[in-house]
């Protein structure tokens, strides 16, 4: 498994070649038309935003993919592990699931985050894409593990898979009480972390790392210095061509 560099935090809206056939690519909050406070390109339906400019920003993204809207697949985000297939849906009918895979050509798998991290894996040879939506919970949970394992059951290797975890909260700033860093310790040790302020933390993109390289993948090293969030970036799309 390969882990690519996450794109220029201050150049959203650029799809990326996460593998052959395979493009990645980050939203911005700005761009869409949504007026405050969800300026402006708000994607998710259960905040409270107008539908008419949740839908005008979801074609937004779609045509950046150079995809027809009905071409996106979303998620019922739940904070859990459960994975899903991803097929073309009725409207309105979303798996309430943290992760999805697909084979098929030409469609997006879309993830929605705000301190959480997106993860985006593709199997080049099998032509096989994930993408995972990894909270605190989610990650506990071993998101990315089921994921992984979901996609070598339709043919992935976890050798071939190249990754991107895209961008998340950091273990410097994500400060918990000590009994809650202990209870995800419990599941996912190398996520207990410290912060800057010297204060009990949780390091998601720590633990992400701890499952991809159990999955079979070599990891490069882990640099201090690593892009978490940029002002701007907002939500991931992994699209198979």
């Amino acid at each position: 498994m390969s882990v690519t560099p996450l794109p220029r935090v201050d150049d959203p809206w650029r799809p990326v070649e996460l593998a052959q056939g395979a493009l990645v690519m980050f939203t911005g909050r700005g761009g869409g038309v949504s007026a405050a406070p969800f300026e402006t390109l708000n994607m998710s339906r259960s905040v409270g935003d107008q539908a008419s400019a949740v839908a005008a920003n979801r074609r937004r993204v779609a045509q950046a993919c150079g995809l027809q809207p009905e071409q996106l697949s979303w998620m019922h985000q739940a904070h859990g592990s459960a994975v899903s297939y991803a097929r073309p849906a009725p409207q309105g009918e979303l798996p309430e699931v943290d992760a999805m895979f697909t084979d098929v050509p030409a469609r997006a798998l879309v993830v929605l985050v705000a301190d959480c991290a997106p993860v985006l894996l593709a199997d080049p040879e099998a032509r096989i894409v994930g993408a995972a939506h990894a909270g605190r919970e989610g990650m506990a949970a071993g998101v990315v593990t089921e994921l992984v394992t979901a996609m070598s059951g339709a043919g992935a290797d976890p050798a071939r898979l190249h990754a991107v975890i895209g961008p998340h909260i950091c273990g410097a700033c994500y400060e918990v009480p000590a009994e809650l860093r202990a209870r995800v310790a419990g599941q996912e040790p190398e996520s207990a972390c410290v912060t800057r302020a010297g204060t009990p933390g949780i390091d998601i993109g720590a633990g992400i790392e701890a499952q991809l390289a159990r999955a079979g993948g070599r990891l490069p090293p882990r640099r201090p210095d690593r892009p978490v969030r940029g002002p701007d970036l907002a939500d991931p799309v992994s699209c198979r061509s």
